[in-house]
């Protein structure tokens, strides 16, 4: 049990006794700290100091997290007396450093963006800056400096500082931090607006007449059809797909996740068309036009494909055609099946791939029928 009394030079004194009995005492400036802080440090100790005794490892969920929200005096108070841990000091190189070699097995273009995100975070922040000296106050700043001085789109900070998160949340899970700095940070959408574009049925066709050869029709149905990541494409194998079925077996490099898609009428049209020709025979993967199956650059080639079809240059088309396909499973479908085939939360699909078409409000307008807009029509 531990004692508070105030002193009349305003010094604030929580007694208690130690393991061995011994008389111990913390104490705080008033002028610095009020009862209230006394009180909860009071109430901190007294629980502290029994499981310490009592040799109790479990941790008192509402001391642990008053504990995170002390000021960092506090905690060296007590730690002084060995009843809490003080975080390292590490240093933010050192954090990202070691948290980039303990995910080495992160998929290849996801470790890109945390690169990225690193070298946004060390154009702001120096490399020695120590940890426990970062406060959410600093973190806010360097949001503003990403969007206002470096001009960053709002996505492209969103995405920065989600990473951000992750890393100091990986900190704070390795003890080096009681509480991340980016707690309470808002990172504001992932989603750029301007460069959203559903592609329409009409262009879909036009694409696939304009692709260079069958591989390419395979990659822009699975797509545009199928709802897959471009790295869910290149992973495809013909073991994982039932032709005389209705579904195939999606696998995501990305988030080590299988799914099962349905084999829409458009996917098995070309994986048939596939099937035919001699090169594809005993291959173990759908896609062979490709060496390699991590960084391939697709968007280069496709929008190749774009400009030949009259459809100029489209920015993320691989997420847009996924969008795409995304927007049309939720209208006949619902979206629950959306979730599943596509490989997302609803909350997901609703923030970042949902749009509302040109053709509905035409349709809402009473200048268009359902069956006259210009989506596929196993959508409708």
């Amino acid at each position: 049990m531990a004692s508070l009394r105030k002193k009349k030079n305003g010094i604030w004194e929580i007694q208690f006794r130690d393991e061995y009995r011994r008389k111990k005492t913390i104490t705080l400036s008033s002028t610095k700290y009020n009862e209230r802080t006394a009180r909860s440090l009071q109430s901190a100790v007294t629980v502290l100091i029994d499981k310490k005794i009592n040799n109790d490892p479990t941790q008192h969920a509402p001391t642990k997290k008053w504990l995170e929200h002390a000021a960092q005096e506090i905690r060296e108070k007590l730690a002084r007396f060995g009843l809490c841990d003080l975080p390292s000091k590490h240093t933010a190189q050192e954090l990202w450093d070691t948290f980039l070699d303990k995910n080495r097995d992160m998929y290849e273009e996801t470790k890109k963006t945390y690169l990225h995100s690193k070298d946004r975070f060390f154009s702001f922040f120096k490399l020695t800056e120590l940890l426990d000296e970062l406060t959410q106050d600093r973190m806010k700043e360097w949001r503003r400096f990403l969007l206002e001085d470096r001009k960053f789109a709002s996505a492209t900070v969103a995405g920065t500082i989600s990473k951000a998160k992750a890393v100091f949340n990986w900190a704070r899970e390795q003890r080096w931090l009681a509480v991340s700095p980016l707690d309470g940070v808002g990172r504001g959408s992932f989603r750029n607006e301007a460069k959203d574009r559903f592609i329409l049925e009409s262009e879909y066709q036009r694409l696939i007449a304009c692709c260079p050869c069958q591989d390419w029709r395979t990659i822009i149905a699975l797509a545009r059809k199928g709802g897959l990541h471009p790295c869910e494409i290149l992973m495809l194998r013909w073991d994982k797909i039932k032709m005389d079925g209705d579904r195939f077996h999606v696998y995501n490099p990305k988030t080590k996740a299988w799914r099962f898609v349905p084999i829409f009428l458009d996917v098995r049209l070309e994986l048939e068309k596939l099937l035919t020709l001699p090169e594809t025979k005993d291959k173990e993967f759908v896609i062979n036009r490709y060496t390699s199956r991590v960084g391939v650059n697709l968007v280069t080639q496709f929008n190749r494909i774009a400009r030949q079809a009259g459809l100029g240059r489209v920015l993320r088309p691989f997420d847009n055609m996924r969008a795409s396909r995304s927007v049309e499973i939720r209208k006949k479908f619902g979206p629950k099946a959306e979730a599943e085939w596509i490989g997302h939360s609803t909350k997901v699909a609703f923030e970042y791939y949902f749009m509302v078409l040109e053709d509905e409000f035409a349709v809402a307008a009473g200048r268009k029928t359902t069956a006259e807009m210009d989506i596929s029509p196993d959508a409708l």
